[in-house]
């Protein structure tokens, strides 16, 4: 959550600076002398707190910056395979990068955005696959918009361009939890 308040306190990040205090307070109240981590506590309390704060573009800003699963160890491959496919257009670098990468799902639409089908597995996959409950730290919304940043940053790195979250939806889930939900991307 540290690294979400840095980027609150950011301007691009559009955050009002009198709801500010309401998330310094969250980490002031978990944080543990010496220790780096606050706990999946302090995670629920900031990230229902951002619900109720902060809209769905600021929320959208944010993990445009500080996503989910963001350095997975993949930056090193996913940058040269930019750097070996910048001459291509974009549509025919995705289509590469879906091969690589297997990642099927990723379409290059005509209004100059990207639409992601993904499941992951982990998380509330993992969870969905073997039956089990899944309490995300906010809603299942909010869950899945910091999962667009991951998605988000991957697309960034292995295709050279930049993008923007324009939407995210749950609704797959709603006929059958195993569904991949799906992403929108701006490019920008």
């Amino acid at each position: 959550m540290r690294t979400v308040m840095s980027a609150m306190y950011k301007k691009k990040s559009g955050i009002p600076a009198d709801v500010l205090p309401i998330f310094e307070s969250i980490i002031v109240k978990y944080e543990i002398p010496g220790k780096s981590s606050l706990g999946p506590e302090c995670d629920a309390e900031f990230f229902k707190a951002m619900e109720e704060h902060l809209t769905r573009e600021q929320r959208f800003r944010l993990y445009e910056q500080v996503g989910g699963c963001k350095g997975t160890g993949d930056d090193k491959v996913r940058k040269a395979f930019a750097q070996e496919h910048a001459a291509l257009p974009l549509a025919e670098r995705l289509e590469l990068f879906a091969k690589k990468f297997n990642r099927d799902g990723r379409v290059l639409n005509s209004d100059n955005t990207i639409t992601v089908t993904f499941a992951c597995t982990h998380g509330y996959y993992r969870c969905a696959l073997a039956g089990k409950p899944f309490n995300p730290p906010a809603s299942l919304e909010s869950y899945f918009e910091r999962c667009a940043g991951g998605r988000l940053y991957e697309l960034e790195k292995a295709l050279g361009i930049n993008l923007k979250i324009k939407s995210v939806d749950i609704s797959p889930l709603e006929e059958n939890p195993a569904n991949p939900v799906v992403f929108t991307f701006e490019v920008v």
